[in-house]
């Protein structure tokens, strides 16, 4: 008689989950290091079974097709294939308990047919309209690679003859604030040095925003012609003192800037702000177990992950062939899959897969291009002062091995005009923090730290006297 009543029991459960409608919309957001993403998934019920599109508004695409769509027993599953998304999560009342997977990694997101709305964050140092001096949107040719860059410029008054400086960014695609995790970090430099009588040109990268070009194909060198563009576009201006033109680039932006002001005699000064002083492969292979340690991982994880990428790295460094070094790529990544290192393969992937797309990122022109660059071939060159500053808890730029090995290549070449700073307790951009890891950057409310916009502040205004 047991036996027949938890049957019965378990019949009506089935039979119960399997007359559960979840057609229509399901809202959530995404989190991820500090940026939150709307995702909406439209679910449709068939004779048989459910389809279902997803739309992530906040980057303006809608009706992307979802490969599988499961619910069984209460538990639901949502299949991107091409985006490498898996969505999974447990019926309960009104709301899906779930988690989001891309790429192999893995984040929480709940999902409800409430409408739902991003958190708002609170960023004290963002300026807001109206600003106390002259914003104008202004547009510039790169004549070299024939695009149209949109960009800021701010000048202290409509009418005078003012120092400036044009803000160069870290890596990946940005917009002319740098934003990045609800921080603006650019407009709040920009605001501070043009209140301070410095006028500011800040741009959006190729390809972002209202700049046109082709991001993802650009390497450093060809950033820099950008910038090349923008000392062109200022020196056209009659607000601008000619003489007094400068460049702050802040993490690959500090390796741009001594680029340009190796060779050019329009740079009057530069700022490097978490520049690089050593190549891309040491820096990645330093950031890389730096974040790993303070995100708790183990030592012997953490080693595992420098011997992997350093081989790969080293393969990069040292092969100048495309096709041999595809296939050495090739050979050392499966023997990496095979040897249960600390790859994990996406449950959307093959191994095939897995490997032509690492190897498709180890190939890409910019990652090349930064791996095997030595900035300490332009920082030899460089005449100009130069302020290279860093942050004691810099976990991406890390300060030591960087400031050191600047202020060695700029003595090298001679040049007696170099100011050094570590400033305690800050990150790699430039926010007070406890850690430095790249998980707090969201979390801090302070954009900028005071005392770093000040000291970078009077530092130039010294040079433009």
């Amino acid at each position: 008689m047991r036996n027949v009543i938890i049957l019965l029991f378990a019949l009506c459960i089935s039979f119960s989950t399997k007359a559960q409608d979840i057609s229509g919309t399901w809202n959530g957001v995404l989190k991820v290091q500090g940026t939150q993403l709307r995702l909406t998934f439209n679910v449709d019920k068939t004779e048989s079974d459910f389809s279902a599109t997803m739309d992530s508004p906040d980057q303006g695409a809608f009706g992307i097709p979802v490969t599988k769509t499961i619910f069984e027993n209460n538990m639901i599953k949502f299949e991107v294939s091409k985006l490498l998304i898996v969505y999974q999560g447990e019926l309960k009342e009104n709301e899906i308990i779930g988690t989001f997977k891309q790429g192999g990694q893995e984040f929480p997101m709940n999902l409800s047919k409430n409408k739902i709305e991003k958190e708002i964050v609170k960023r004290p140092q963002e300026p807001s309209k109206p600003y106390p001096y002259t914003s104008e949107d202004i547009t510039f040719q790169n004549e070299k690679a024939n695009i149209l860059l949109s960009g800021t410029l701010t000048l202290p008054e409509k009418e005078g003859n003012y120092p400036v400086v044009i803000l160069i960014s870290g890596s990946g695609p940005q917009n002319r604030d740098e934003e990045l995790l609800g921080h603006k970090p650019f407009l709040v430099l920009a605001d501070h040095l043009t209140k301070n009588g410095i006028a500011v040109l800040r741009y959006d990268d190729r390809g972002v925003g209202a700049s046109k070009g082709d991001f993802n194909s650009a390497t450093s060198a060809d950033f820099a012609t950008d910038v090349e563009s923008a000392i062109a576009y200022l020196k056209t201006r009659k607000e601008i003192n000619k003489k007094k033109i400068g460049l702050v680039g802040h993490s690959e932006g500090g390796l741009i800037a001594p680029m340009i002001a190796s060779k050019s005699k329009d740079v009057n000064f530069i700022v490097l702000l978490a520049g690089p002083g050593i190549t891309g492969a040491k820096i990645l292979l330093l950031q890389q177990e730096l974040i790993a340690r303070a995100s708790g991982a183990s030592e012997t994880d953490i080693k595992k992950t420098y011997d992997a990428n350093k081989a790969v790295f080293d393969l990069v460094e040292n092969t100048n062939d495309d096709q041999k070094l595809k296939e050495d790529l090739t050979k050392l990544l499966f023997a990496s899959l095979e040897n249960n290192q600390t790859m994990e393969i996406p449950e959307a992937l093959t191994k095939e897969e897995y490997v032509s797309m690492q190897i498709s990122k180890v190939l890409n022109p910019w990652m090349k291009f930064f791996l095997k660059y030595d900035p300490a071939t332009a920082l030899e060159k460089i005449k100009c002062p130069v302020l290279a500053v860093n942050g004691e808890k810099d976990l991406q730029v890390p300060p030591k091995e960087n400031l050191s090995t600047i202020k060695n290549a700029l003595t090298k070449g001679g040049n007696k005009k170099v100011s050094i700073i570590e400033f305690p307790n800050l990150n790699h951009l430039f926010q007070e923090a406890k850690t430095g890891n790249t998980s707090e950057y969201a979390s801090i409310e302070q954009t900028f730290s005071p005392i770093a916009l000040e000291a970078i502040t009077n530092w130039i205004k010294i040079q433009v006297e």
